[in-house]
């Protein structure tokens, strides 16, 4: 299945592919080049549907029914687990977990855990290399802030080198449910979700995770008077 997300970019690639493959068959070349033409179509037909792919996931029926737990919000690998603070929309400190995906991840992106969505801001940055720790500050972003009975939480796509272009289509008011696609970071990114302090975080640094699958923090609950 092809991501709805990515399909104008899917057409584009695969096009151009079936170009090269065309033109075999209509243009006398050498072999060599025509050998390199086909090679060069199949790797774009290839990276087409690979990299927009968008496999069907059965989200756990635990996260279903209790919204203190955190799934990952993408396929990728656990860069950094780490205090920090978080002005937009917690605006105080927080846990953060990073996770970094490679251009060979699935890119499709999906909400952390059920609530409503109080706040979406994009900001226009840089496009440091996803790894690199100034990157979760300084570099293209699209932030999104949740609540729910257990608390706050924000989970925001950041662009890396090579993604150029970040979709979503959830807003302020959106009622939400754990593993729902709402967007997808296009080639090569990062995501990064803050959470309270107190939470309770259930992987490592360089676990891999599966969006919708992994989960990675356990929610407590709020205390009297939050």
């Amino acid at each position: 299945m092809i991501s709805k997300y990515g399909l104008d970019n899917f057409f584009i690639i695969l096009t151009i592919g079936l170009i090269f493959l065309v033109c075999i068959y209509f243009v006398k070349w050498s072999i060599a080049l025509s050998s390199l033409f086909f090679l060069i179509g199949l790797f774009l037909i290839t990276v087409a549907f690979w990299f927009f792919r968008d496999p069907k996931r059965e989200i756990p029926d635990f996260a279903l029914k209790n919204p203190a737990v955190v799934l990952s919000p993408a396929d990728g690998t656990i860069m950094e687990i780490v205090d920090d603070n978080e002005d937009n929309y917690l605006k105080s400190k927080s846990k953060r977990i990073s996770i970094f995906l490679s251009v060979l991840d699935v890119h499709v992106n999906r909400v952390p855990t059920s609530g409503v969505i109080e706040f979406v801001k994009f900001i226009p940055g840089r496009k440091l290399i996803a790894s690199d720790n100034k990157a979760s500050q300084e570099n293209q972003q699209s932030l999104f802030g949740l609540r729910n009975p257990y608390g706050k939480i924000l989970f925001k796509q950041i662009v890396g080198v090579l993604a150029r272009r970040i979709v979503w289509d959830i807003k302020v008011s959106d009622s939400v449910i754990v593993g729902e696609k709402f967007g997808m970071m296009k080639f090569g990114s990062r995501m990064d979700i803050h959470l309270p302090e107190n939470s309770e975080t259930m992987v490592r640094v360089g676990q891999k995770v599966v969006a919708g699958q992994t989960q990675l923090a356990l929610l407590k609950q709020l205390s009297a008077g939050n």
